[in-house]
């Protein structure tokens, strides 16, 4: 008996077309297959074009699909709506049957054999080099807008070596008509479907009339190619003159003149969109992954030196050729292709793996998800891992696990041109350049068109061993023998050298933000000591740093691992052991000490690669401890007591700190502006504002937040947002200064590193609620100019007792902010300009999501206490800066967010019906794990085959006041889809809680449950305070001292449990922290 397809049921009219409605079409359809499982069916009425499509996702199903007896190549809507009237050509033609298919099919085969390949290397090679030297000659400080340069790169290859025609794109702004044309028919044949959209077409014919046009244009400037071809002939070896000479070895005919040119126009348009994604993808895989990129630059290294790079090298790069496999594992950029079954397949009930199917039924496979089969990938299906797909691990691949060309007789016809590009352009790059990405933080996003590539990706290529653009040139060009060591400077000298500056190279590593503020707090302070400070990320600085000769690196660990932004520096420095002679350097480092574990590691270990690798380590590495809350206040101290008079090695170094931090030059107008809010985070929407607990208990609140259109999570992810200062601080500011409300201000300021807006106006308001934190505890340095500009000594006596003994009592504890001693002491006459210089720059905050995309792939909800109690200081309310923001949010309020990915392995497991799950949490640590039920339930009611076990210990204070999304846990609970075992704080004698008050508590009593699921291969997920992840943690080892006793176990070694807790951290015991 054949099975029902499951599937969305859609709406009348419009069928299921709101249930793909992703600016990313292939996203939308990845969504349901989470949702739906590995197959599954849409339908459209015929109001929108009548007709189904069925959606598979497994390598099963896929080798099924594959069978070309039963299933043949079916021409997708948008590749189908390229064409027009006339011939169709290879990629658009419905059947192997067309005769006009099947000459050009013959002809051309040979034009894409080996040596015909091979024979186009060298016009590859000039196309790449044009690429490679704009990148030279623009510089390392370039920001490399990479898709649009790879798209040039393939554009202008398959043109010159299939028809011998320029479009010169890297000698341009502008783009050629053929190019416009292109991305124009391409975006709209691909747009995804809305009901406005549909409607506007049929009504107007806006769409098809924009196609037309784009359509005569490139069959126009096509025509003319093959007309010159014809009027001037040549003996060039390319598809042009194949198609022009060849003779169908069928029928002796040779192509008439309209299929060569819509066979042209199809090798333009897909032979350069795949390619430029692939390496688009490929190169942001790599630098999002160190280590692979580190072994594909070695190889090419290794294999080519600083030779030219020739065709017989591309035959030894085995791992390159893993990283282009890999990369089109995880990211096709023709991401689906459709089947259907033959015209003669006579099946009595035609099937697809035991499902009933349609015989005009369109079947999609979607490649990105059949390519993460963890059936055949396992756990880590998701992750770039190069070394899976070498020639041995890949021979052993089931035949359907990777067909990023498409399968059989209608396979991609030019893949091997696309490899050797691909392979060519790969180490051309690695070989010439470090790269490195804009912002390091960047997370894949993806755009879609007839393929997909990442979106508002850029990067910088600093170009290696100290060559500049002619070097690169002759090395290309020329043996290893005839390249200079060195080239010429690429910068032209800056106005802080022609004051004759020193250079100190400040470099950061930072995930949340606080080593870069300190890296510009240095920075600023620089000048003032005779430095010019110049701030990088560690992974940009890996160039810099061998040509500096002074560097101080600040940096932090994230769980003992380096900070995203420094992860490439941390590979490169270990393997240097003395190649840093030249080098002076001192580092200071941040951490949490609650985290005693892993304290300080990645400073300690950066501090003492630098020292092996030869460098000269000037003072003692400095640390803060945030643990003590004085942050800024302790690297003061370490920067103006070691650091500085360590660099100008006499005594009035100190005395001229105590001179005041400069203030910044700015001029006042008064006019109205609206603000001006520079950090990288993109607009989105307000939906729901509600509170979620009952009166009298602190306020926690649920935001519902409609995202930008790019933005895409999981379940466990964060939404970073940018707040703005409560309006009751910067009046008091205002009030204090006597700043009027619509007051200007532009910086006059010339320090580069300043995050305020330079010389651009910019309302005093504006800069007060969005530019900087005005909450932040005061730093002792802050004090101590504060006790310099005091006018009577009772002041100053009490400053200087609050820079020293009660610096932590008074200031830390209390968190007294500048402007809080400044009401304290109002004499205190300290300029505008001066307090603007002492306030740190706004910082993003990050919550952990709460909802999964299953229920709306668009939006996305958060979990968040409201902070509002009296102030320690004596200063009026405490208000928190984000929470206070948000909780003044209403339904179409704007909000900048930006998406984050959590830890990879804080994210559901990839076999959710056999891995069980137990989450532990308090309050609004809740939080991403309402997530992973919300996205369990949604995957049990699409009727997917039957989940492994969920528990959630959950602890509150009461059973009914703060017991967060009380309803729907419980109505969940009913559903069989989590097991709810909550602890009362304050009630735990309610029956629920089990006499429980903590969530540890309630994990000791049920520990037998909790024994059962990890002998079944349970993965433990915490959310909460260090305490809470402590406690958890501590239990877990009770338990099973508890266990090796029932063995007979009466000495258990301390130790040994310890190496057995930390062996199970971030694979089976991941925890989410929050301090």
């Amino acid at each position: 008996m054949l099975k029902l397809i499951p599937g969305p049921p859609g709406y009348p009219i419009v069928g299921n077309l709101f249930d793909v409605r992703d600016e990313v079409p292939i996203q939308g359809l990845s969504s349901l297959a989470d949702k739906y499982g590995p197959i599954y069916k849409l339908s459209f009425p015929n109001a929108f074009g009548g007709y189904e499509i069925v959606v598979i996702s497994s390598v099963q199903l896929l080798e099924e699909l594959s069978d070309e007896k039963r299933f043949h190549k079916v021409v997708s809507a948008g590749l189908d709506q390229l064409g027009g009237d006339g011939p169709q050509g290879l990629f658009r033609s419905s059947s192997e049957a067309d005769p006009d298919w099947g000459q050009a099919h013959r002809v051309l085969v040979p034009a894409f054999g080996p040596l015909s390949i091979v024979d186009m290397f060298d016009e590859m090679h000039d196309i790449a080099t044009q690429m490679i030297l704009k990148w030279a000659r623009k510089g390392p400080d370039h920001r490399i807008p990479v898709t649009e340069d790879f798209t040039r790169l393939t554009l202008d290859t398959i043109a010159l070596c299939a028809m011998g025609y320029r479009f010169n794109s890297f000698y341009q702004e502008g783009m050629h008509p053929y190019v416009k044309a292109m991305i124009s028919a391409l975006t709209a044949a691909n747009e995804p479907p809305s009901l406005f959209g549909i409607l506007w077409n049929r009504t107007t014919g806006g769409k098809e009339k924009q196609l037309q046009e784009d359509r005569i244009t490139m069959n126009t400037i096509a025509n003319d190619v093959v007309r010159q071809r014809r009027e001037h002939p040549t003996d060039k070896k390319d598809l042009l003159n194949a198609m022009i000479k060849g003779k169908d070895p069928k029928t002796g005919e040779t192509m008439r003149t309209e299929l060569i040119t819509v066979n042209m126009v199809s090798f333009l348009t897909a032979g350069h969109e795949t390619t430029s994604g692939l390496l688009s993808f490929a190169f942001t895989l790599l630098l999002k992954n160190p280590a692979a990129y580190e072994r594909a630059q070695a190889e090419v290294d290794t294999i080519v030196g600083q030779g030219r790079v020739k065709v017989e090298h591309l035959k030894q790069f085995e791992y390159l050729n893993a990283v282009l496999r890999e990369t089109l594992r995880l990211q096709p950029t023709a991401p689906a292709f459709s089947r259907g079954l033959q015209p003669g397949n006579d099946e009595a009930a035609p099937s697809l793996g035991g499902y009933a199917i349609n015989r005009r039924t369109k079947i999609l496979a979607l490649l990105p998800r059949c390519h993460r089969d963890p059936e055949v990938y396992g756990a880590d299906a998701h992750e770039f891992k190069p070394e899976r797909m070498l020639d041995a691990s890949f021979s052993r691949l089931p035949r359907s696990a990777w067909k990023p060309f498409g399968t059989g007789v209608r396979a991609c016809i030019g893949r091997p041109f696309a490899w050797q590009e691909a392979l060519l352009v790969m180490a051309l790059v690695l070989q010439s350049f470090d790269l490195r990405l804009d912002d390091p933080s960047y997370e894949l996003r993806i755009k879609q068109t007839l393929t997909i590539k990442p979106r508002d990706l850029y990067m910088h290529a600093s170009p290696r061993n100290g060559m500049n653009a002619t070097a690169i040139q002759r090395m290309m060009m020329a043996d290893a023998s005839s390249i200079p060591a060195s080239g010429d400077p690429v910068s032209p000298q800056t106005p802080e050298q022609s004051r004759n500056l020193k250079d100190l190279l400040i470099l950061y590593g930072s995930n949340t933000g606080t080593c870069q503020t300190l890296a510009q707090r240095l920075s600023a302070d620089a000048e003032r000591h005779g430095y010019h400070g110049k701030v990088m990320d560690m992974d940009a600085g890996i160039g810099p740093i061998q040509q500096q000769g002074l560097a101080v690196v600040i940096t932090a660990s994230y769980e003992g691992e380096p900070p995203d932004n420094a992860t490439d520096f941390c590979r490169w420095i270990r393997n240097h052991n003395g190649k840093l002679g030249r080098l002076e350097y001192a580092v200071f480092g941040c951490g949490h000490s609650d985290w005693a574990a892993t304290f300080q590691k990645i400073p300690t270990v950066v501090d003492e690669d630098l020292h092996q690798a030869g460098a000269k380590r000037i003072l003692p590495r400095g640390f803060t401890d945030a643990a003590k809350g004085d942050i800024f206040g302790e690297f003061d101290t370490w920067a103006d007591h070691q650091l500085w008079p360590a660099l100008k090695g006499d005594e009035d170094s100190v005395s001229n700190t105590q001179a005041g931090r400069p203030g910044l030059d700015f001029e006042m107008y008064h006019e109205d502006r609206a603000a001006q809010l520079r950090q990288d985070v993109q607009e989105g929407r307000v939906e729901e504002n509600k509170v979620l607990t009952a009166p009298g208990v602190d306020e926690k609140r649920h935001l519902e937040i409609q995202l930008p259109s790019t933005m895409v999570y999981e379940p466990g992810d964060y939404l970073a947002v940018l707040p703005l200062n409560p309006d009751l601080n910067v009046q008091r500011i205002t009030k204090r200064y006597n700043i009027p409300s619509d007051a200007i201000i532009i910086s006059k300021s010339n320090n580069s590193s300043t995050t305020l807006p330079n010389n651009t106006p910019i309302s005093v308001i504006s800069l007060l609620k969005g530019y900087v934190e005005l909450a932040q505890p005061a730093t002792k340095r802050d004090i101590r100019r504060l006790e310099e500009i005091a006018t009577d000594e009772a002041t100053r006596s009490a400053l200087k007792s609050l820079a020293s003994t009660d610096f932590a009592s008074e200031v830390l504890t209390k968190r007294a902010s500048v402007l809080d001693i400044l009401e304290n002491y109002p004499t205190l006459g300290l300029p505008f300009n001066e307090l603007l210089s002492m306030l740190p720059p706004m910082r993003a905050r990050y919550y952990s999501i709460s909802s999964s995309p299953l229920v709306d792939a668009i939006r996305c909800t958060i979990t968040y206490s409201v902070i509002n109690k009296a102030s320690y200081s004596g200063h009026g309310q405490f208000v928190g800066v984000a929470s206070s923001y948000l909780r003044s949010l209403e339904s179409g309020d704007p909000i900048r967010v930006t998406v984050k990915p959590a830890n990879k392995q804080f994210h559901l497991p990839l076999k959710p019906d056999r891995t069980p799950v137990m989450m532990f949490c308090a309050g609004t640590g809740i939080a991403p794990f309402r997530g992973f039920i919300q996205h369990r339930v949604e995957m049990t009611k699409a009727g997917k085959k039957a989940l492994a076990p969920a528990i959630l210990f959950v602890g509150c204070w009461y059973s009914t006041g703060d017991r967060l999304y009380a309803e729907e846990l419980d109505a969940w609970s009913k559903l069989g889809t989590v097991d709810i075992r909550p602890a009362f704080s304050q009630e735990k004698d309610d029956p629920d809680a089990c006499g429980c008050a903590h969530v540890q508590d309630r994990m000791w009593k049920d520990r037998d449950a909790v024994s059962e699921m990890w002998e079944k291969g349970a993965k433990i997920y915490v959310c909460g305070n260090p305490g809470l992840a402590n406690s958890v943690a501590e239990t877990a080892k009770r338990m099973v001292r508890e266990k090796l006793k029932e063995k007979g176990s009466d000495h258990i070694e301390e130790a040994m449990l310890k190496e057995w807790f930390t062996h199970q951290k971030g694979d089976r015991f991941v925890t989410d922290v929050f301090a």
